[in-house]
């Protein structure tokens, strides 16, 4: 195991002086983002904030009609792309954040995901407009819009290459955040609690890593609508779970909230000891909220593009709700129950997600399982619907040809996912889930002032529209 880990540490080590560099301090991968979302906020009237009421509306079923073209509900698209968002970056994510950034760093993971709202709301409409039907089968995300839209502007070649690259990425991408860092943290969860229970079995990651892969393969087999099925089920339940443990908590220390609001405000601008100073909590905040959400990314857009819509707007607005739950309330109460607790200390040993979970146990002991079945959970979701993401990619690319040898592929990282080290899966998974953002953000703002007038009409039209009952 000791080679692989340095062999696979070697090429990302190539891959990240290859593909990043930092300007002022700050990966300009990440200004490229960030300065995206700010664009697109503004160029979209703040949709993040005047749409939410309308999304609501939508995710009660009041638009829905089953005649419609498409494979799947709004709310299990949104489940699906939920699941793929709201995994591990909400419970190991902000745990690393905290020990890389301080507190502060939840402040930025915030911002990132406010301003990533407006960012699913367009990919996810421009997803809706450009989707094709295949043989019954509903196809969309970046690689159409990037390749049709851009050619309707005159830009026919740019728009096959980005499209041509964002395809090739993503199926890497799904390979690493969406698979080997799922499988990784969720296996040291697992150990952590064979260790307590004095399981040794359990505490062997290869016996973890298989039971997930074989999983995993039962699974996505199934196509869109068996990930979808799944998903719907796993996520509101998995989230229920979480939600009600991270308030009881909370509810539990009251008296300190101020304090730790006010430990995350001071530490945003004034960071001690943090490598970087305020640049790098920024780093950390705004790179981990990203990852959280996967907003810019241009993924969910993939799942967003099956549901049965005849409205792409309504889509984007639905959408717009994912980083909302998945970055601004659940990695927010994350972040508070690892701070109520006192369990994060700066310059602790405890890393990723142990330090999570050494959070909830401190407070609710039945959490030592709890937490382990929830994490497992969440990863289960993430992978499954992460790999519908590379599948969809690859069949844009090859068509159905060696479809089989990528499956197998999928199935066997997330075995590799268990043993490689977390330091080299995190720096992997940030590289690959990042890359997405240089094709599909250029896409994205080449294409905003389309987006910007569909929006504009939409909204006109709905103060007019009254719902048709579905009998």
């Amino acid at each position: 195991m000791t080679n692989i880990d340095q062999g696979f540490d070697l090429g990302v080590t190539l891959l990240e002086r290859t593909l990043f560099f930092k300007l002022w301090g700050m990966p300009l991968i990440v200004l490229w983002l960030l300065g995206g979302s700010v664009y697109l906020t503004l160029r979209m009237g703040f949709i993040n904030v005047r749409g939410l009421g309308h999304s609501l509306s939508v995710l009660r079923g009041t638009y829905d009609d089953p005649d419609e073209v498409g494979e799947v509900s709004h709310f299990e698209a949104l489940a699906t792309a939920m699941s793929a968002t709201v995994g591990l970056g909400n419970i190991a994510g902000v745990a690393i954040a905290l020990q890389l950034g301080g507190p502060g760093a939840v402040l930025w993971m915030t911002v990132a995901g406010l301003l990533g709202m407006t960012t699913k709301f367009t990919e996810c409409t421009l997803a809706q407009q450009y989707r094709v039907v295949s043989h019954g089968q509903v196809l969309g995300g970046p690689m159409y819009y990037l390749s049709q839209g851009l050619a309707e502007r005159g830009l026919k070649p740019m728009g096959q290459l980005l499209a041509a690259t964002f395809a090739i990425i993503c199926m890497v991408a799904a390979l690493g955040g969406g698979n080997m860092f799922q499988a990784n943290q969720s296996g040291i969860a697992v150990a952590a609690l064979g260790e307590q229970l004095h399981w040794s079995w359990l505490s062997d990651p290869r016996i973890y890593g298989l039971v997930l892969s074989l999983t995993v393969a039962a699974v996505i087999i199934g196509g869109l609508q068996r990930i979808a099925q799944v998903a719907s089920t796993i996520v509101p339940t998995m989230v229920g779970l979480y939600l009600t443990a991270a308030l009881w908590i909370i509810f539990h220390h009251l008296g300190g909230i101020p304090m730790a609001m006010g430990q995350i405000w001071h530490s945003a601008w004034h960071p001690v000891a943090i490598e970087g100073g305020l640049v790098g909590v920024m780093v950390q905040g705004l790179q981990r909220g990203v990852f959280s959400n996967g907003a810019g990314t241009g993924a969910a857009a993939i799942a967003h593009a099956a549901t049965k819509n005849p409205e792409p707007v309504r889509e984007g607005i639905v959408a717009l709700i994912e980083p909302l739950i998945d970055t601004v309330l659940i990695c927010n109460l994350t972040a508070l129950v690892c701070l109520l607790t006192g369990v994060y200390q700066p310059g602790s040993l405890v890393n990723g997600i142990e330090l999570t979970t050494t959070a909830f146990a401190a407070e609710v002991p039945m959490m030592t399982w709890g937490l382990a079945i929830i994490v497992c959970l969440f990863s289960f979701s993430t992978i499954i619907s992460c790999f519908y993401y590379g599948e969809a990619c690859w069949r844009y690319l090859l068509g159905e040809r060696g479809l089989l040898a990528y499956k197998l592929f999928y199935i066997l990282g997330c075995f590799g996912g268990t043993i490689i080290s977390l330091d080299t899966v995190i720096r992997f998974s940030d590289i690959m889930v990042f890359a997405l953002g240089i094709p599909n953000m250029l896409g994205l703002l080449l294409l905003s002032d389309q987006v910007a007038h569909s929006l504009d009409k939409y909204w006109q039209t709905r103060k007019i529209l009254v719902p048709t009952p579905i009998k």
